[in-house]
């Protein structure tokens, strides 16, 4: 079950006094085919979690690094089915790291949302993370979510009150997803001054796994980052070394450079 398989990365990676690095890629950049290599270098490199970005024309959560990828995934042809492909052609290369789908609900709903999930489960995706999607509305997704055993993220802003977290994290499955800052995805020079706060906040009302994303953009802002959440999000950083013409390369230091900054001092 994906929820349960998402759970037991953070509780491993707690076992070893570290929080999870998850690093986000977009599906089809800079190639379809590549994007699958990239996914797989990250893995080798020490990420216990994989989040893959389904493309979307109107990817309003992202900032400019990741719209462009998304723009170039969508030229390649990365469509939802290509997507899935990608999930399974990991899986037939022995993947057995969770893998969650990241996208928007437009693609979903087009798709049909239980022939997607169906879809999604017999590639080999473990949950899904939907942004523009809040819970009160993802009553039909939940519901085919379920009966094939995968999980729902939801996101939480610095801005949520209580009672807003206490109903994502009565809802959310396998870990809560927490936006490091009120704007979009991007690489920041500095972590918001209050994310300790914010964290401590969320800490009190669930006791599932909290991982934070949005923003961080280096090992050493991980390794602030790691001290306080069970997982460490990446997103633009990574998106921006994989279009290198080294970016195989690059993309596996920058992962095993998380990994080593994960551990708690």
């Amino acid at each position: 079950m994906g929820a349960e398989r998402i759970g037991e990365v953070f509780v491993s990676a707690s076992s070893e006094g570290r929080a999870a690095p998850t690093p986000y890629r977009v599906v089809g950049y800079p190639t379809v085919d590549r994007s699958v290599e990239l996914a797989q270098a990250a893995l080798a490199n020490g990420a216990d979690m994989l989040e893959l970005g389904v493309p979307f024309s109107d990817p309003l959560a992202d900032g400019p690094v990741i719209q462009r990828a998304t723009q170039v995934a969508l030229e390649q042809g990365a469509t939802v089915s290509r997507c899935l492909e990608a999930v399974s052609a990991l899986r037939r290369r022995g993947i057995v790291a969770p893998l969650v789908l990241m996208g928007y609900f437009n693609p979903i709903v087009a798709y049909g949302i239980g022939a997607f999930c169906r879809d999604c489960s017999e590639a080999g995706v473990d949950g899904l993370i939907v942004p523009d999607l809040p819970p009160e509305e993802a009553g039909e997704l939940e519901r085919s979510c379920g009966p094939v055993g995968m999980a729902i993220t939801y996101l939480l802003a610095p801005t949520s009150t209580d009672e807003r977290a206490r109903l994502v994290a009565a809802r959310t499955k396998g870990f809560v997803y927490l936006v490091s800052v009120t704007g979009v995805t991007g690489t920041r020079d500095h972590l918001p001054a209050r994310i300790a706060e914010f964290v401590e906040r969320v800490r009190s009302l669930t006791s599932k796994p909290l991982a934070v994303g949005f923003g961080i953009s280096s090992p050493g802002q991980a390794h602030q980052v790691a001290g306080l959440a069970d997982g460490v999000i990446v997103g633009s950083a990574i998106v921006r070394l994989a279009g290198e013409p080294d970016g195989l390369e690059r993309v596996g230091e920058f992962i095993a450079a998380l990994r080593r900054s994960g551990v708690r001092t």
